[in-house]
């Protein structure tokens, strides 16, 4: 089996759960603070990790308290560490309200940058599947990652911009979209993206510019996605579950959909896969599900696909 390519970061995520959202010069004390890894490109690759299909994560880790705790977990959890740098790491504050809701305040250091000169020995062979995430893009080095992409075609690229393509400037999307990537957004960001209030024609608006599948998750209502030659959206349904916090539920869609899809199931059994494993994250506090709560969520994902 070739491997997944993930590009992108790992930072640590401030947890900081609190009542509701201060106003200005309010005083407020959350209820509880924690330490996780985090990151988008880091939670995808968490999940691919979980799934046992082989990947390459290439994700800069610096120095600084938050480098060192990144360095520290990413050894535990069995990755490699391929680039390291002597700029300081950020973090990600994550402000978790009462009903689970959470707002980001995002302190980017090395962590968001890209070098070609990282990826000067991967031999673009044994790739399959390429994932990207708006924030990388967003950056000024985001050039480099579209530059590098431009001349390695041939992997399937999958992109997840959340709302920051809006934040991409047009030639940098121009570009990108060139390379007809696989576009994974939710419910919101596909109405903004496309300009339309209709799920179908968003779909087919964004499916127009890409020239590919799009893929749309819908919240408690599932997700679906409209194939690249497929004349309507295929649907699969929610899983109803408590919610704890939202963090990472996105990235650990997009994470199985890449394992799933790796491992040649069909897209509606990768979208319920997803739906499962997504349900699941959102029920525990942070981005990450243990080793044991990811493969029991594979075999509900299973019972459900031979219903």
């Amino acid at each position: 089996m070739k491997k997944i390519l993930l590009i992108g970061n790992t930072c640590v995520d401030v947890i900081i759960n609190i009542d509701h959202l201060p106003k200005t010069a309010e005083d407020i004390q959350p209820t509880s603070q924690t330490l996780a890894l985090g990151g988008c490109p880091f939670n995808v690759s968490n999940i691919v990790r979980q799934s046992g299909v082989p990947f390459l994560f290439i994700t800069p880790v610096g120095t600084g308290i938050y480098g060192d705790f990144v360095r520290r977990e990413l050894t535990r959890l069995g990755f490699p560490i391929p680039v390291r740098s002597e700029a300081e790491n950020g973090c990600c504050y994550c402000l978790v309200e009462a009903g689970g809701e959470r707002t980001f305040l995002s302190y980017h250091g090395v962590e968001y940058t890209f070098s070609q000169e990282w990826m000067k020995d991967i031999d673009i062979n044994e790739i399959s599947m390429i994932y990207i995430c708006g924030f990388e893009i967003e950056e000024p080095t985001g050039v480099e990652i579209i530059s590098w992409l431009e001349n390695h075609p041939g992997p399937e690229i999958f992109f997840a911009p959340g709302p920051r393509l809006l934040m991409i400037d047009s030639e940098k999307k121009d570009r990108l979209f060139r390379l007809h990537p696989i576009l994974h957004i939710n419910e919101q960001e596909a109405y903004d993206l496309s300009g339309s209030s209709d799920l179908n024609e968003a779909a087919e608006i964004l499916r127009s510019q890409t020239g590919n599948t799009v893929l749309i998750t819908l919240g408690e209502r599932g997700s679906c996605c409209l194939e690249k030659d497929a004349a309507h959206l295929l649907f699969a349904e929610g899983i109803p579950t408590p919610v704890t916090d939202t963090i990472g539920a996105g990235d650990s869609h997009i994470g199985q959909i890449l394992a799933s899809r790796a491992k040649g199931r069909s897209w509606i059994d990768a979208l319920r896969d997803a739906n499962c494993v997504s349900s699941r994250v959102v029920s525990v506090q942070g981005a990450s599900l243990t080793d044991e709560q990811y493969r029991q969520c594979l075999s509900v994902a299973s019972d459900l696909s031979n219903v």
